[in-house]
């Protein structure tokens, strides 16, 4: 495929004729890491390589087929009741419109531990709720998963929950501390039916409001957690 025109279409996506902007909110998964701290890392091998589907297909004709190893919690991921809760709705029955092109509100907190303060304020219900703490500038170093990461008090995330929120997301390790067994944001966001995205990076080119946001998983039955191509959506006008 010719070069120039490839970077002629990437570029019109990023800042589309239709006046609209898109930002890729995702880590990229690399075979041999970015797994959440302490889990398998995905593993990626050739299942049928070129050379020999040419044994199978005609002429000039050739293809790659690859095989991939993951557990649900990898790069950006989004979470469904499922994770949390035997009884919970699994990927397969998550609602596609608390997903995808979802009205966005953006959180800017400094905050280790993040108050109900930090949104007190802002339209909630109905939105997608992204919590900018910065921390995404440490993906892919130890500082990332030490333990330290911005996350949800219980207080928090319980009024969040009650807020109506359609999903949640943070550019963080987790949206609960770690330093404990209890993960109360997981408990409260999730058993209210409300799916929660992690390690969302580029928060930082966003707007404050007047984007959409995007997470759709894998349709894959009985799994509460699969990675995401989360993007944004937004009018270059915003």
């Amino acid at each position: 495929m010719d070069e120039t025109l490839t970077s002629r279409r990437v570029s019109a996506r990023r800042d589309g004729s239709n006046g609209h902007r898109f930002m890729d909110l995702s880590h990229e998964i690399v075979s041999g890491a970015t797994a959440y701290p302490g889990l398998p890392q995905p593993v990626l091998n050739d299942h049928i390589t070129r050379e020999q589907s040419r044994e199978v297909y005609a002429p000039g004709t050739e293809f790659h087929t690859a095989r991939l190893c993951l557990v649900g919690q990898t790069g950006t991921y989004l979470d469904v009741p499922f994770h949390r809760y035997a009884d919970g709705y699994d990927l397969t029955r998550l609602d596609l419109s608390q997903v995808a092109h979802v009205p966005t509100v953006v959180i800017d907190t400094d905050d280790r531990q993040i108050l109900p303060e930090s949104f007190a304020r802002r339209r909630i219900s109905g939105r997608a709720v992204l919590f900018r703490t910065g921390w995404s500038q440490f993906w892919g170093t130890e500082a990332y998963g030490s333990g330290q990461h911005p996350h949800l008090t219980e207080e928090a995330a319980r009024r969040l929950a009650a807020a109506g929120p359609a999903v949640v997301g943070i550019d963080s390790l987790n949206i609960d501390g770690t330093h404990t067994g209890e993960r109360p944001a997981h408990t409260e966001l999730l058993g209210a039916g409300i799916p929660v995205v992690e390690h969302l990076t580029n928060l930082s080119q966003l707007p404050a409001e007047g984007a959409r946001f995007t997470a759709v998983p894998v349709k894959v039955a009985g799994l509460g957690t699969f990675p995401v191509r989360a993007f944004a959506t937004w009018s270059r006008w915003v």
